[in-house]
């Protein structure tokens, strides 16, 4: 066990773990952020995507000891309590999720993306977003509200929450 500072979302956590120990499983176990996912623990599906410094890694394939001083954003940081990220707002719309499993790995790919080519074309998304698997087969739907998400961000309004209706 080592003792690692890990830097999730702005905040700084001092975390005694095996430097070999899998990023997701400090983030998920060790800290206690549920929002990134296991999937397949191969680096395959995407389920487990998060950013360092910006860039999305597979978190279940990332020892903690290679994100050093690195930032890491899970899908708890993208947006705020008060205020969605233009991707999760879109994913609302649209109605992305079926069962959800994948949707944290994919909204956090299509936070990415967008950051890289701020106007996608079809192609984009789908070359991008190859590697993030979603079993329910929503693909249409997520190309969907990456394009939506690309025009919110380009409006550049911030995007409030509004509660769905319970029972609705």
């Amino acid at each position: 066990m080592a003792l690692t500072k890990l830097t999730v979302n702005g905040k700084v956590y001092s975390v005694d773990v095996d430097p070999n120990m899998p990023l997701l499983w400090a983030i998920r176990d060790v800290i206690g952020l549920k929002g990134t996912k296991f999937g397949c623990g191969m680096a395959q599906c995407g389920a487990c995507t998060v950013h360092l410094n910006g860039t999305p890694v597979r978190s279940c394939s990332t020892p903690v000891s290679v994100v050093k001083t690195q930032k890491i954003t899970t899908i708890e940081g993208i947006g705020t309590p008060d205020h969605l990220h233009a991707v999760q707002q879109a994913w609302i719309e649209e109605q992305v999720p079926q069962c959800g499993y994948c949707q944290s790995g994919q909204i956090m790919s299509a936070v990415a993306l967008l950051k890289q080519k701020p106007n996608p074309s079809d192609e984009d998304i789908d070359t991008y977003m190859q590697g993030n698997i979603c079993r329910c087969g929503t693909y249409q739907r997520i190309r969907s509200a990456i394009h939506k998400a690309s025009g919110l961000l380009q409006e550049k309004k911030p995007v409030k929450t509004t509660p769905a209706p319970v029972g609705k």
